[in-house]
């Protein structure tokens, strides 16, 4: 201990140098709290690349044949590698590589680009090309908006998007994507005339041929005249719909060029759509969505997309709004607010709690500077490590634990202090108060390590898990270790510090009233325990076997729901419903929910968007439902009233349309860790796509009945493989 002696004797000889490193210990504190990473909860997205080829003329099983089953080919045999799998839609191949944890992000991307060109080359060229997600996680969705005007139709809003919009957008530091969702994406179409074809013996091959040939600029060189050097080149690329008319297909005997306008009809059209999105059942949209770079700061990084859009906002055309639907900052507000919250009742319990117990409320100040100071030295700490904050981690730190050690150290010095001075029958001088708070520390302080290190210990169990255990409380166990060591610190410099210029000794102390009804109750009880040993241990043993029979008879939850504020309905459709169908019944769930007074907006997005990082069929809808504020909620309403009256109005509305009711960062969580949407999953392997199902079959006739599971399924599936769904009852009843 003779480094603790070392440390307290230091710190109470140089006590203003403790006080201006402490006020300088803030300013660093405080400025690392504004830059720390801090989400709602922690991502538990595990290390993955996803490859995406869009092939919008194939249909599912030719995407599995032709695209998903070479890609996973390519990517197999890749280091470090623990899972590939794919998802193959109408149009749409999606396969995700998914690394060992712990694997650097940039090293994973780096081996599956080396592989990309194996894989380019498995695909035939007219059936798409593999490019790699963004890198992003599941909690990468961090804002999403809606671009709206009575004067600008979906095409001209889907061009302003991807062309002015989305590239000022990844401009903001932190922004890796702008996924765009619905609209119409133009392109130039030629509409043949098979009559026209045929009287000119020409063919389609021909024309397609023939427009790819005439779409591109050749250079020449340059050439020297009088001194000059004049560049020589062709400009053949088409910039407008008269460059393609004017295409020549070829000639008629007699010598007259044949051009596409002789052959067909030359138009802009929307390209084949995957997905689709309306608004509060008003008509179609165009939906952005920002994706975060992973591990940057949430909060910084959605501010950063206010202020653009505000700068933007002044230069769009006339009549066209950019409308919020969904902010990840109003969350993460509400969780730090949740901590703030708890920072300050913690200390005014401290200082209540001390103040009834040593009767000095200079005593429970110095006690609970330790609480703010504790936080700061782990979000120093955290910051510079490269780890993030979120409720989990930072809710979970036991203000207990932290001034446990200050709580020693100020109640000894007070005592010693008050004996000293009845001693002395008068106040101390400085220099003695100093020697009897550094004694007094040192007496206690010491032993008290030893239960430190014990509560510390604990915690350690909890840095030994992996996956995804590991990294949801990971977090929780470093924010709290963390918290512990700067208390501990703080106990042997600042705490003696402010022990020596706050507490006054008081010769006349007694104890308060609380201790004294307190011995006055324990007293008796402690000499009737030690009176009767074996009954009290029998009690003892009874208690404990007790409560290991009721323990077993608990309900049991991985981790709490975190309610996140708005809602989302995943509205499932039959196999093969097309997408305007898809948009009808959409809007007509977002007629029946605004009907719900604490219901804002209701935005439906259905399909997939343009990357198509969350890849789903047209017959399957995304319903963001965005809600008031508590305050503005009708009285005695709760959360779980919403989602039941939300549950009968959308069966009313559409009973045709199956969903279950979740949250935003509860859904895309659970897709892109497990490949699913559920809570839980069964998958099941095999070579024979009719065996599956059956088993598949079999294993939700087996589920459905478990207590607790309010929506089983089987995915509609094409390949090597099909997956059972189950969805738990959240905190909140689902219905589906």
């Amino acid at each position: 201990m003779h480094a603790l002696t070392v440390i307290v004797a230091w710190s109470l000889r140089n006590r203003a140098l403790v006080l201006v490193a402490t006020l300088l210990f803030v300013v660093v504190g405080v400025r690392s709290a504004l830059e720390l990473p801090i989400d709602a909860v922690p991502d538990v997205t595990n290390v993955q690349v996803q490859v995406i080829t869009a092939a919008p003329a194939l249909s599912p099983v030719e995407v599995e044949q032709y695209i998903s089953i070479p890609v996973e080919r390519a990517m197999s045999g890749l280091p470090k590698v623990t899972q590939i799998r794919s998802v193959s839609k109408y149009g749409l191949s999606v396969v995700t590589v998914v690394f060992k944890d712990g694997t650097d992000i940039y090293f994973a991307r780096q081996l599956i680009n080396e592989r990309m060109r194996e894989a380019s080359e498995a695909v035939p060229a007219a059936y798409g090309t593999p490019e790699m997600g963004p890198i992003s996680t599941g909690l990468g969705e961090i804002y999403q908006f809606t671009l709206r005007s009575e004067t600008h139709s979906l095409m001209e809003l889907e061009e302003l998007l991807d062309w002015y919009v989305g590239p000022q957008l990844r401009t903001v530091p932190g922004v890796v994507e702008t996924n765009s969702f619905g609209g119409e994406n133009r392109e130039y179409q030629v509409v043949l005339r098979p009559e026209r074809l045929q009287a000119l013996r020409l063919s389609i091959g021909e024309v397609a041929e023939a427009l790819g040939q005439s779409n591109a600029n050749a250079g020449g060189g340059y050439i020297e005249r009088n001194d000059e050097q004049v560049v020589i080149g062709s400009n053949g690329l088409v910039r407008s719909r008269e460059d393609l008319e004017r295409v020549v297909l070829g000639a008629t005997p007699q010598g007259v060029p044949i051009t596409v306008s002789s052959v067909g009809e030359v138009r802009f059209g929307p390209k084949l759509r995957r997905g689709a999105a309306t608004k509060d059942g008003e008509g179609e949209v165009v939906v952005g969505v920002t994706l975060m770079l992973m591990g940057e700061n949430s909060r910084t990084v959605t501010q950063g997309i206010k202020d653009k859009l505000a700068e933007l906002a002044p230069t769009l055309p006339e009549g066209v709004y950019v409308e919020p639907f969904y902010d990840r900052t109003l969350l993460v507000d509400r969780t730090i607010g949740t901590v703030a919250t708890n920072l300050a009742e913690g200390a005014a319990l401290v200082i209540l709690v001390l103040l009834l117990l040593l009767g000095d409320l200079r005593a429970g100040l110095v006690v609970a500077t330790t609480i703010p100071l504790s936080m700061l030295f782990a979000v120093i700490v955290m910051n510079a490590a490269g780890l993030s904050g979120n409720l989990m981690s930072l809710g979970a730190i036991d203000f207990g634990l932290i001034v446990d050690g200050a709580v020693i150290v100020v109640e000894n010095a007070a005592r010693r202090l008050g004996e000293a001075s009845r001693r002395a029958g008068a106040q101390l001088p400085p220099e003695q108060r100093i020697e009897v708070i550094q004694e007094s520390t040192l007496e206690v302080r010491g032993a008290a390590v030893f239960g430190e290190i014990i509560i510390a210990i604990v915690y350690l169990p909890i840095l030994a898990l992996t996956g995804m255990e590991g990294k949801l409380f990971h977090p929780m166990a470093y924010t709290v270790l963390l918290a512990l060591a700067g208390a501990f610190i703080f106990s042997l410099t600042l705490v003696p510090v402010l022990t020596s210029y706050l507490v006054r000794p008081h010769p006349d102390a007694r104890e308060t009233l609380l201790l004294r009804a307190a011995h006055k109750l324990y007293t008796p009880a402690l000499h009737a325990a030690l009176r009767w040993r074996w009954l009290t241990m029998m009690v003892g043993v009874l208690a404990l076997a007790g409560g290991v029979a009721l323990f077993g008879r608990l309900g049991a939850q991985f981790v709490p729901q975190l309610d996140e504020g708005d809602l989302l309905i995943e509205a499932r459709r039959m196999p093969g419903t097309a997408l305007s169908t898809s948009v009808t019944t959409s809007q007509r769930i977002e007629r029946a929910l605004r009907e719900i007074p604490e219901i804002v907006h209701v935005v439906s997005r259905t399909g997939s968007p343009e990357i198509a990082t969350d890849p789903m069929g047209v017959e399957q809808s995304d319903v963001y439902v965005q809600l008031k504020d508590r305050e503005a909620w009708r009285p005695g309403l709760t959360k779980d009233d919403i989602a039941e009256e939300m549950s009968e109005r959308v069966e009313q509305a559409v009973p045709e349309v199956a969903g279950a009711i979740s949250q935003p960062i509860q859904m895309r969580t659970n897709e892109l860790v497990a490949g699913i949407r559920s809570d839980m999953g069964v998958v099941i392997y095999g070579p024979d796509l009719e065996t599956l199902r059956t088993l598949g079959q079999a294993v939700l006739d087996r589920v459905k009945g478990v207590p607790g599971v309010v929506d089983a399924r089987v995915e509609q599936l094409q390949g090597c493989s099909t997956c059972a769904s189950i969805r738990t009852a959240p905190s909140w009843r689902a219905t589906g």
